[in-house]
Protein backbone atom coordinates (compact mmCIF):
# COMPACT_ATOMS: atom_id res chain seq x y z
CA UNK A 1 0.00 0.00 0.00
CA UNK A 2 1.40 3.41 -0.65
CA UNK A 3 1.91 5.63 2.26
CA UNK A 4 0.93 8.99 2.05
CA UNK A 5 3.59 12.12 2.99
CA UNK A 6 2.32 12.20 6.86
CA UNK A 7 1.78 7.81 6.89
CA UNK A 8 5.54 7.43 5.64
CA UNK A 9 7.40 10.65 8.23
CA UNK A 10 5.18 8.76 11.09
CA UNK A 11 7.08 5.02 10.11
CA UNK A 12 10.36 6.88 9.76
CA UNK A 13 10.02 8.34 12.93
CA UNK A 14 8.86 5.25 14.79
CA UNK A 15 11.31 2.93 13.04
CA UNK A 16 14.06 5.36 14.28
CA UNK A 17 12.98 5.06 17.57
CA UNK A 18 13.07 1.70 17.46
CA UNK A 19 16.68 1.92 15.62
CA UNK A 20 18.48 4.61 18.09
CA UNK A 21 17.23 2.38 21.44
CA UNK A 22 18.94 -0.89 20.09
CA UNK A 23 22.09 0.35 17.69
CA UNK A 24 22.81 3.97 19.43
CA UNK A 25 22.69 7.31 18.46
CA UNK A 26 25.51 6.71 16.64
CA UNK A 27 23.87 4.20 14.41
CA UNK A 28 24.20 4.56 10.61
CA UNK A 29 20.98 5.97 8.61
CA UNK A 30 21.60 3.93 5.87
CA UNK A 31 21.37 0.99 8.28
CA UNK A 32 18.08 2.54 9.34
CA UNK A 33 16.71 3.22 5.54
CA UNK A 34 17.64 -0.33 4.58
CA UNK A 35 15.13 -1.78 7.37
CA UNK A 36 12.67 0.27 6.29
CA UNK A 37 13.23 -0.76 2.92
CA UNK A 38 13.17 3.33 1.80
CA UNK A 39 16.42 4.78 -0.15
CA UNK A 40 18.91 6.92 1.20
CA UNK A 41 17.06 9.89 -0.28
CA UNK A 42 14.18 9.58 0.50
CA UNK A 43 14.98 9.31 4.25
CA UNK A 44 16.62 12.93 3.70
CA UNK A 45 13.71 14.11 2.03
CA UNK A 46 11.25 13.95 5.17
CA UNK A 47 13.84 14.45 7.95
CA UNK A 48 17.18 16.73 5.65
CA UNK A 49 19.90 15.77 8.47
CA UNK A 50 20.26 13.56 11.16
CA UNK A 51 20.09 16.04 13.80
CA UNK A 52 16.84 16.57 12.18
CA UNK A 53 15.67 13.36 13.20
CA UNK A 54 17.28 13.22 16.18
CA UNK A 55 14.96 15.99 17.45
CA UNK A 56 12.20 14.39 16.32
CA UNK A 57 12.70 11.76 18.37
CA UNK A 58 13.41 13.32 21.52
CA UNK A 59 10.28 15.20 20.98
CA UNK A 60 8.33 11.98 20.53
CA UNK A 61 10.25 9.92 23.41
CA UNK A 62 10.74 12.91 25.86
CA UNK A 63 9.48 15.79 25.32
CA UNK A 64 5.73 14.24 24.77
CA UNK A 65 5.63 11.64 27.53
CA UNK A 66 6.43 15.32 29.83
CA UNK A 67 2.77 15.84 32.23
CA UNK A 68 2.04 19.18 32.85
CA UNK A 69 -0.15 17.37 35.50
CA UNK A 70 3.43 16.07 37.83
CA UNK A 71 4.29 20.08 37.99
CA UNK A 72 -0.13 20.57 39.41
CA UNK A 73 0.26 17.71 41.98
CA UNK A 74 4.09 18.66 43.52
CA UNK A 75 2.34 22.48 43.74
CA UNK A 76 -0.97 21.32 45.42
CA UNK A 77 -0.99 22.67 48.89
CA UNK A 78 -3.48 20.20 50.02
CA UNK A 79 -0.93 17.07 49.85
CA UNK A 80 1.78 16.32 51.90
CA UNK A 81 5.55 16.29 50.29
CA UNK A 82 5.46 12.45 50.98
CA UNK A 83 2.19 12.14 49.38
CA UNK A 84 3.51 14.06 46.38
CA UNK A 85 6.61 12.78 45.82
CA UNK A 86 4.99 9.00 45.97
CA UNK A 87 2.60 9.98 43.59
CA UNK A 88 4.84 11.64 41.30
CA UNK A 89 7.72 8.80 41.24
CA UNK A 90 4.94 6.15 40.61
CA UNK A 91 3.83 7.72 37.79
CA UNK A 92 6.77 8.82 36.75
CA UNK A 93 8.18 5.52 36.43
CA UNK A 94 5.07 4.43 34.81
CA UNK A 95 5.47 6.73 32.08
CA UNK A 96 9.65 6.86 31.45
CA UNK A 97 11.11 3.75 32.32
CA UNK A 98 10.23 2.36 28.84
CA UNK A 99 12.83 0.60 26.91
CA UNK A 100 13.29 3.20 24.52
CA UNK A 101 13.43 6.01 26.71
CA UNK A 102 16.17 4.20 29.17
CA UNK A 103 18.58 2.96 26.16
CA UNK A 104 18.45 6.61 24.01
CA UNK A 105 18.59 8.36 27.51
CA UNK A 106 21.72 5.99 27.88
CA UNK A 107 23.04 5.80 24.37
CA UNK A 108 22.85 9.84 24.26
CA UNK A 109 25.08 10.59 27.21
CA UNK A 110 27.86 8.14 25.88
CA UNK A 111 27.53 9.85 22.78
CA UNK A 112 26.77 13.42 21.82
CA UNK A 113 24.46 14.74 24.34
CA UNK A 114 22.25 15.70 21.99
CA UNK A 115 19.04 14.25 24.23
CA UNK A 116 20.60 13.75 27.75
CA UNK A 117 21.54 17.97 27.84
CA UNK A 118 18.28 18.47 26.65
CA UNK A 119 16.13 16.60 29.02
CA UNK A 120 18.23 17.39 32.17
CA UNK A 121 17.96 20.95 31.38
CA UNK A 122 13.97 20.15 31.58
CA UNK A 123 14.52 18.25 34.82
CA UNK A 124 16.01 21.04 36.29
CA UNK A 125 13.86 23.77 35.11
CA UNK A 126 10.90 22.23 35.50
CA UNK A 127 11.00 19.70 38.10
CA UNK A 128 13.99 19.65 40.35
CA UNK A 129 13.27 23.32 42.20
CA UNK A 130 9.56 21.71 42.89
CA UNK A 131 11.24 18.81 44.11
CA UNK A 132 13.82 20.55 46.70
CA UNK A 133 10.90 23.01 47.87
CA UNK A 134 9.19 20.01 48.67
CA UNK A 135 12.06 18.14 51.33
CA UNK A 136 12.36 21.49 52.68
CA UNK A 137 9.02 21.63 54.03
CA UNK A 138 8.90 18.02 54.94
CA UNK A 139 11.98 19.42 56.85
CA UNK A 140 10.29 22.32 58.62
CA UNK A 141 11.92 24.89 56.24
CA UNK A 142 10.26 27.95 54.73
CA UNK A 143 13.59 28.67 52.44
CA UNK A 144 12.65 30.13 49.01
CA UNK A 145 16.07 30.78 48.27
CA UNK A 146 17.66 28.69 44.81
CA UNK A 147 18.50 25.01 45.95
CA UNK A 148 22.24 24.31 46.73
CA UNK A 149 24.11 21.74 44.99
CA UNK A 150 24.19 19.92 47.90
CA UNK A 151 20.05 19.57 48.20
CA UNK A 152 20.68 18.90 43.93
CA UNK A 153 23.17 16.23 44.45
CA UNK A 154 21.00 14.60 47.32
CA UNK A 155 18.28 14.83 45.42
CA UNK A 156 19.57 12.75 42.29
CA UNK A 157 20.83 10.22 44.33
CA UNK A 158 16.71 9.42 44.78
CA UNK A 159 15.97 10.22 40.99
CA UNK A 160 18.69 8.10 39.93
CA UNK A 161 18.00 5.43 42.54
CA UNK A 162 14.22 5.11 40.81
CA UNK A 163 15.89 5.80 37.03
CA UNK A 164 18.43 2.58 38.23
CA UNK A 165 14.84 0.33 38.25
CA UNK A 166 14.64 1.11 34.78
CA UNK A 167 18.38 0.68 33.98
CA UNK A 168 18.52 -3.00 35.63
CA UNK A 169 15.18 -3.82 33.35
CA UNK A 170 16.52 -2.52 29.92
CA UNK A 171 19.83 -2.03 30.39
CA UNK A 172 21.31 -4.96 32.65
CA UNK A 173 18.31 -7.43 31.53
CA UNK A 174 18.19 -7.94 34.95
CA UNK A 175 14.71 -8.34 36.87
CA UNK A 176 13.61 -6.40 39.64
CA UNK A 177 13.18 -7.81 43.10
CA UNK A 178 9.82 -10.23 43.24
CA UNK A 179 9.20 -8.65 39.63
CA UNK A 180 6.20 -11.02 39.66
CA UNK A 181 4.16 -8.93 42.04
CA UNK A 182 2.44 -6.19 40.25
CA UNK A 183 3.17 -3.72 43.41
CA UNK A 184 6.55 -4.74 43.70
CA UNK A 185 7.82 -1.36 41.82
CA UNK A 186 5.36 0.89 43.43
CA UNK A 187 7.02 -0.77 47.14
CA UNK A 188 10.24 -0.07 46.25
CA UNK A 189 9.66 3.46 45.24
CA UNK A 190 7.96 4.27 48.32
CA UNK A 191 10.40 2.87 50.18
CA UNK A 192 13.49 5.18 48.56
CA UNK A 193 11.14 8.36 48.80
CA UNK A 194 10.73 7.71 52.64
CA UNK A 195 14.60 6.77 52.79
CA UNK A 196 14.71 9.90 51.13
CA UNK A 197 13.25 12.14 53.38
CA UNK A 198 13.50 10.83 56.47
CA UNK A 199 17.76 11.29 55.57
CA UNK A 200 17.20 15.17 54.07
CA UNK A 201 15.43 15.94 57.63
CA UNK A 202 18.75 14.63 59.26
CA UNK A 203 21.08 16.32 57.02
CA UNK A 204 18.67 19.31 56.04
CA UNK A 205 16.31 20.34 58.91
Amino acid sequence: RRMSAVERKRQILERAIQFFAKHGIEGQLRNLAKGLGVTHTLLYHYYPTKDALIKAVYEEVFESRWKPEWETLLDDKRLSPEEKLNAFYIDYSNTVLTYDFVRILIFSGLSDHSISDRFFELLRTRLLPRLIRETRKYCGRSDTSKPTQRELEFLMGLHGGIFYIGMRRWIYGQAIYAAESPNTEQEIIRDRVQSYLHSAKSLFA
